[in-house]
């Protein structure tokens, strides 16, 4: 039986692909470059000192192949350090410590320290790391942290405080460890994802990037902590089992879709609605229905989280990946990059009708109409408030100007997450370049919570306004090049 659903599954995509439809692929048992998938550590985050001002640290280390990484805390602050890993596996750690820094490791540790001997304090160590966070209160007075580090390479203490807010008592739960700035970690290698997931890529994506997420109802429901480590304006269609819970820790800069509740925990702490509607959990019918959802003919990627019977919560990281390289890449974008969420619009009178073509020069004694909208959370709706504006000229040689802009009166109906702003362009007359670039920031809120929105781009074309002046005459026409 299993068999044929399979082979059912492969006939219809071949016969999807055949046919000139959108596209499609057959997941498989592969790591997906754009998108990895942790499951999430159990950790804590206080706000506990010492009397004598130190804090208190434990690093639970899950050491990678390597067996060997480097542990510098030469910028750290007081602090005392207890070091434990529940692996059978032997490990070195090269130390780099100041004065102010003293390490806890158990005597049946399979960890061997090397460097700042008189530094190491060799002691019984319970390998439980709720016991451990009780040896620690009962012998410190409390715990600042535990974080746990998977595959390090090189642990860098940053220097800056490492105390939380809120309560000083360490109560461990599931967490990002990324999120602690108060370290820095480049592990040796990309870690194997964790629970293992299967997926696939398309040969030819296009300029639009669009990841699908799908946890079968195979697997039990999760909740998911999104992280974006990329600055590209994306598309991510989440699907999973009823229940699963997918959460955000800041404003997601992409558009998505969503069969499950999302949960927005930064400044906004915010749930949202599930926008899509699927019961059908095949790789084909959440592809197809991905497609239909952003109205677009292929994605980019396409994961399917396994992990039957499992209820860790799970990392989800969204990274940059360029195909022709493998290598990270930074992309800089000279117009509004396409399907960013957020999207401007010029118009040469102040009744916003007649859009200006894209080429369209303005002349520079008029003003100039924007409306600034986004589109990334559907139904749900976002108030725009435009932050600042300026504009940079295309030349060998650019000029950066600040646009003042007056905020034009807009009805909820009719500005609905969007905002409208004009410009004079008087104070760029007297400059040569006639070709701009429009740029905005923007701050969006929900209720009375406001957060960063980011920025859209536009170019902008001025023409030279020419006047007519009558001499001894003769007649002369001037023409002032900006």
């Amino acid at each position: 039986m299993e068999r044929n659903t399979v082979l059912l599954s492969l006939l219809l995509w071949v016969t999807v692909s055949c046919s000139g439809a959108a596209q499609s692929c057959v997941p498989l048992p592969k790591a997906n470059p754009w998108v990895q998938v942790e499951e999430m550590p159990v950790g804590c985050w206080t706000s506990f000192l010492t009397s004598g001002n130190e804090e208190v640290h434990i690093l639970n280390i899950q050491p990678g192949p390597s067996g060997m990484f480097s542990l510098n805390m030469t910028m750290a602050g007081p602090m005392k350090v207890i070091l434990t890993s529940s692996s059978p596996a032997a490990s070195h750690v090269l130390l780099a410590l100041n004065k102010d820094v003293n390490i806890y490791v158990g005597n049946n540790s399979t960890m061997t320290l090397m460097m700042h001997k008189d530094q190491i304090h060799m002691i019984d160590l319970p390998t439980d790391l709720g016991q451990l966070v009780n040896w620690a209160t009962q012998n410190f007075g409390g715990v600042t942290s535990l974080t746990a580090i998977r595959n390090p390479g090189n642990i860098v203490y940053t220097g800056r405080a490492g105390t939380g807010l809120g309560s000083r008592d360490c109560v461990l739960k599931h967490e990002d460890p990324s999120l602690k700035p108060f370290t820095e970690q480049q592990p040796f290698m990309e870690p194997q994802p964790k629970p293992q997931a299967v997926s696939c890529f398309v040969d030819a994506p296009g300029d639009r990037e669009i990841h699908i997420i799908n946890i079968p109802d195979s697997a039990s429901p999760r909740n998911v902590s999104v992280r974006v480590d990329t600055e590209k304006a994306i598309s991510l269609f989440l699907r999973g089992p009823q229940g699963t819970l997918w959460s955000f820790g800041k404003f997601p800069p992409f558009q998505f879709g969503s069969t499950n509740e999302i949960w927005l925990t930064g400044n906004f702490n915010h749930k949202l609605n599930k926008s899509v509607t699927l019961t059908n959990d095949s790789a084909l019918a959440v592809q197809q229905k991905a497609l239909d959802y952003f109205k677009a003919q292929s994605f980019t990627s396409y994961s399917e989280i396994q992990g039957e019977g499992s209820m860790i919560p799970l990392l989800l990281i969204l990274k940059d990946y360029s195909p022709a390289s493998g290598d990270p890449v930074v992309h800089a974008f000279t117009t509004t990059p396409p399907h960013t969420p957020l999207l401007m619009q010029l118009y040469s009178a102040p009744d916003y009708r007649l859009p200006l073509e894209p080429n369209t020069k303005v002349q520079s004694d008029k003003r100039i109409y924007a409306e600034i909208s986004e589109n990334t959370l559907g139904d749900i709706t976002l108030a725009v408030s435009v932050v600042s504006c300026s504009v940079r000229s295309k030349s060998s040689f650019p000029v950066v100007k600040e646009m003042p802009f007056i905020l034009e009166e807009c009805s909820v109906q009719l500005c609905r997450n969007s905002a409208r702003v004009s410009f004079s362009l008087a104070h760029l007359k007297e400059l040569a370049s006639t070709t701009w670039e429009l740029e905005c920031s923007v701050a969006l809120c929900f209720s009375k919570h406001c957060a960063d929105g980011g920025r859209v781009r536009r170019n902008l074309g001025v023409a030279a306004h020419t006047h007519a002046h009558t001499h001894s005459c003769h007649t002369h026409t001037y023409t002032y090049a900006h």
